[in-house]
Order: C-alpha cells, then structure tokens, then sequence
C-alpha cells in the first residue's frame, strides 16, 4: 500500500526544511524529499537579514548560541574600483548553508519529519485524491504538495513553466560561482563588487572563513572560453577590490561551487496546485542579499495557509488563492526593486554614477536598502 501523507515537500533547501519543521510541529503527517544527502554545499551568498531572527529562534536555531557577526555595514565598489560605504539599519549576519541546512535537517528528523535524502523527484500529480509523488525511490501519496525546487529544476522544465521556457533574455541565463575563502574582511561588512555584467559578495561566515560568491552571465563565460579561472582573470580582475580577493585569499574548496540558467523572470507562486516555495516562487537578485529571508518568511506564508486549510476546512483553491497573494503582497515590491537595481549595476559609468547619487542623498539609498529588507517576523 503507498504511504500517504497530509504535505508532501520537495527540495529540501531554506524553505522546504523550514515549512516541514512547522508542519510537522502542528501535528501534520510530513514527508520530504532531498536529491542531495546532508551536509552539502549550495551556490547561495550566505547573507540572512535580522528580520529572520525571531523565526529562526522560534525553528530552534541556536543563532545567539552560535554568536555569528553583526553586519552593519554594506561596501559597493564600481568596475573600476571606486568603493562607497552605506549602513544597514537592520542589519543581518553570515551563516554557510552547509551548517544552517544541515541543522535544520537534523531538527526536522528529531520534529518528526519523514525525510528521504538522495531522493529524486520524477514527477508530481495532481488527481482529485491529492498528489501523488513519483521517485526514483518509490511512489507516495499526500493531500497537499510544496515545491522547494531551488533556481531551477527538472520539474520546472517538466511542468512547462514559462520561466524555464523562455529564451535568454536580461533576466536569465546566469551563472552563480561560490567559494569560501580565508581573507582579511571586515567581520561588519558585506561587499557587493560590480564586474562587466555581474557583480561579486562577500562577507564573514562562520569558523573565520568568508563566503565569496558571483553572479554573471552566461556570455562572458563563453567569452572567456567557458572557463571559470579565465572568466575571473579576464573580468572580474579588472576590478582592483576583486583581483586583490582573488590573488591574496586562500581558497577552501579545490574547485568552486556552481550553477547555470539562472534566472530572475516572475515565476507563479502556485503551479499544478502544487505551492512554491523559496526561490521555485520567486527570485530576488543577490544585489539585494535577501533570499535567504525571503524564503523562510515564505514558508511561514505557506505554513500560515496551510493550517487554516486543515484546522478550518479551507478549500484548496482559497488556500492557493491565498497564499500566492500573501506572498505578492509581502515580496513584489522588493523583487521589483532588485530587478530595477540590477539594471544600473554592472557597467563603470552606469555604476559609479548610481552610487555617487547614493552617496550624495543618503534618504535615497536607506529608502532603497529598506525596500529591500522586511520587518522582523
């Protein structure tokens, strides 16, 4: 007979590992699916906004246990190397996903999640006794579905979403390259360095270690060869601030973390019934450093819906209804932001030009971080 659950969860990242936590706290029969098995690495900048905090505390995070650095302080330096310096009202702080996922994983096991790891998802459908969800390690069986797919995935190409259709446009078609590096940084900072069409973070993590993590195009890999090194030696070196990072750091991993066919086009928040989570709902640019936020407040809105469907009777369409509307409301604004803000960035005159007017109306540029953080939840 196949197991059947009350929500299925695929993708076991920020928002699926947290809105399973919650799930499985209310009392509802919970499953996951991850196609990795933990701890892993992912491509991700590393930078959560203290808006998070209360709702980590509330998952079980130790964060005041683990005592990671306060980043008050944001540095944005053009092409060339001009640098400004701007504060962070709210501030945030730097955690590797590698830990924070992989204590998020052993919560949910210890909650009662049902987790299975290395665990591809073939296919989810949707029938009127709920879904059923096809792996390679079985078939199982749920009342609801949510999709924590991560930037892009196999099912977005296998449901059709337009998203994952579209030819290269200004939105999509970008890479993310990570690595963690050894490097004097301020422990208070987080610096965004602008390149030739891409732009590069990095901030202190944990164990005296940085996140060091770009996004660029697909175009200038090709141009240099579709080769990572040549791609940092041939641009992102023509930023001094770069090129001192990239020569004096001492690199952790042998060979960066990497993903393609990225993309920041409007994704719906509700595709095949099934609800999106994280960035499978919606991606902001890593120039406004708040995905990781973005998605554990996104699973609250989930989990929020989710309740009143089973406690209230809620029907599933007012429950996608809902939800999707929720999620409009609390992140549009600042996915439109970073896709404004990412528009002016990338180029010298563009660049310097935007940050000189950032520096010189400093109501302007807090208007602008504001936009981009949410209030604690």
């Amino acid at each position: 007979m196949t197991e059947r659950f009350d929500i299925a969860i695929i993708g076991g990242g920020l928002a699926g590992l947290s809105l399973s936590i919650q799930c499985a706290g209310a009392g509802y029969k919970t499953v996951l699916f991850e196609k990795e098995t933990y701890p892993f690495q992912k491509v991700c900048g590393e930078y959560i906004s203290n808006e998070s905090l209360p709702f980590l505390e509330k998952l079980g995070v130790p964060i005041s246990t683990w005592q990671p650095n306060n980043i008050n302080e944001l540095r944005i330096s053009a092409p060339n190397g001009s640098s400004y310096q701007f504060s962070l009202p709210l501030g945030g702080f730097g955690i590797s996903r590698y830990k924070l996922d992989d204590f998020l994983y052993k919560r949910a096991l210890h909650i009662g999640v049902t987790v299975f790891t290395g665990t591809k998802v073939k296919d989810i459908v949707f029938n009127t006794n709920g879904f059923e969800i096809f792996t390679d390690q079985g078939t199982y069986q749920s009342n609801l579905a949510a999709g924590s797919f991560g930037k892009r995935s196999n099912l977005d190409i296998h449901m059709s979403r337009p998203f994952a259709k579209a030819k290269p446009n200004a939105l999509n078609n970008f890479i993310g390259v990570k690595y963690h590096i050894k490097y004097p940084h301020p422990s208070n900072q987080i610096a965004l360095h602008n390149f030739d069409n891409g732009y590069c973070g990095i901030e202190e993590i944990e164990n005296g270690e940085c996140c060091l993590c770009y996004l660029t195009t697909a175009e200038n890999l090709r141009k240099s060869g579709n080769t990572i090194s040549e791609l940092e030696r041939k641009i992102l070196w023509k930023n001094p601030l770069l090129k001192d990072i990239f020569k004096n750091a001492e690199f952790i991993y042998k060979k960066p973390l990497t993903i393609s066919q990225i993309s920041f086009q409007e994704k719906s928040q509700v595709e095949n019934h099934i609800l999106c989570l994280g960035d499978a709902a919606g991606m902001i640019t890593p120039l406004c450093g708040n995905g990781m936020s973005m998605a554990l407040h996104g699973s609250k809105i989930a989990f929020e819906n989710i309740d009143q469907y089973f406690k209230n009777g809620q029907d599933r369409l007012a429950l996608e209804t809902n939800y999707a509307q929720q999620w409009k409301k609390q992140f549009a604004k600042r996915v439109f932001v970073g896709r404004t803000i990412q528009r002016l960035f990338g180029k010298d005159y563009k660049t310097n030009y935007f940050l000189k007017i950032m520096e010189k109306l400093p109501a302007l540029s807090r208007k602008l971080i504001n936009a981009t953080h949410g209030q604690p939840f």
